[in-house]
């Protein structure tokens, strides 16, 4: 995935007092990166005095330096408007100053995870967030919503820039000519902007965006629903399983099936609980079709589930063919896959194993990662 190819290119900073982490960054995206990475639009998050800063530094008409930046390097049209700065908010709503108590640091979390998983929701964008602005959580919490909502096209980074350059808020950017700023030392010794050298550090990290639930990717989750569920994936697989009421227990997480969806993956736990070899729909013969038909009576919780029962009948005369078996495995990791996220349901539903001609499916769990119990829950 090429970044630079996406129609959509989006800079994500945060920042509290140091609005020059946007031009900073921006000019080692464009200049100094290679592949250069030229963003169509740029967002920033930071707290109201930082908004204010950005504001008067940035986007002012003197100094500006956002566009001194785009006129002294040729950089195309980028949006970045008042409208692409974001304030930060309380727990009530009110703009942030500063991060100084528990709830200003709860809150800041789900406003960075929610603009972040609306960023990401773009099939057509690619994000380039940056870390290096604001308090430590801020780029913390940055970082860990796009390990959570990142996808292959999306990059992380911090911002490097040489000394005695480095946190001087006369500094913005390379300058392309001369340029005397002063130093922040009690001399104020000239320094010449064109002598900095800004580097990006790519900051590596886990993407864990499939493993989440459909529901966590839609705006509403907060920050630490969206952790949660990211570490009940990663727990080891276990599978608890509740004939009377069609509910399993997926790790931590519990969900409640169709009684047929639930049959079918009763019948495939029941085989890898006793030993028995992977199936293959052509080797089904009466003695499989009839211990799916009892976990799936079981599983109808119905007293009159019995022979005349239509679905019973059905499978009774017609035994599982073909296309009755892909059906069901498919449907099975739909309801699987809706709560869990694909790569989850994949350790719980029927896969396939080896690549011969004849190879069937079975679960890839062992006996002592199932069992038959009540479940609570869902």
């Amino acid at each position: 995935m090429n970044p630079e190819r996406y129609p959509r290119r989006i800079l994500l900073c945060v920042a509290g007092l140091s609005p020059q982490i946007v031009t900073e960054t921006l000019y080692a995206l464009t200049r100094a990166g290679e592949p250069r990475f030229v963003p169509t639009e740029i967002h920033l998050l930071t707290t109201a005095k930082g908004a204010e800063w950005a504001r008067l530094t940035l986007l002012s008409d003197e100094p500006g330096w956002f566009h001194r930046l785009r006129q002294d390097y040729g950089l195309p049209d980028i949006r970045f408007t008042l409208d692409n700065i974001h304030i930060l908010r309380d727990a009530d709503g009110r703009p942030l100053d500063d991060i100084r108590k528990l709830t200003d640091n709860e809150a800041i979390a789900d406003v960075i995870t929610n603009k972040v998983r609306e960023l990401t929701a773009d099939s057509d964008s690619a994000v380039h967030a940056s870390i290096a602005g604001g308090r430590k959580t801020m780029g913390f919490y940055l970082g860990y919503a796009l390990s959570l909502f990142g996808r292959p096209q999306d990059r992380l980074s911090h911002v490097l820039v040489s000394s005695p350059f480095e946190s001087n808020p006369n500094f913005f950017y390379p300058a392309p000519v001369e340029r005397v700023i002063f130093s922040n030392g009690p001399d104020q010794r000239p320094l010449d902007a064109s002598d900095a050298e800004v580097m990006l550090a790519d900051i590596p990290f886990v993407r864990l965006r499939d493993g989440l639930q459909e529901v966590l990717l839609r705006e509403g989750a907060s920050f630490s629903e969206v952790v949660r569920q990211a570490q009940r994936n990663l727990a080891a697989p276990s599978l608890t399983l509740d004939t009377a009421a069609c509910r399993v227990r997926c790790g931590e997480t519990v969900l409640r099936l169709t009684p047929i969806s639930f049959a079918w993956l009763a019948w495939f736990a029941r085989r890898a609980l006793t030993g028995l070899p992977s199936l293959h729909w052509k080797r089904i013969g009466p003695a499989e079709v009839e211990a799916f038909l009892t976990e799936h009576k079981a599983a109808l919780n119905d007293p009159l589930a019995d022979d005349d029962h239509p679905a019973i009948r059905a499978r009774r005369k017609e035994g599982i063919p073909k296309e009755f078996f892909e059906e069901r495995t498919s449907k099975l990791k739909r309801e699987l896959s809706r709560v869990l996220g694909e790569p989850t349901a994949a350790r719980y539903a029927p896969q396939r194993q080896g690549s011969q001609r004849l190879a069937g499916l079975a679960l890839e769990l062992e006996p002592r990662q199932i069992r038959f119990a009540p479940v609570e829950g869902a």
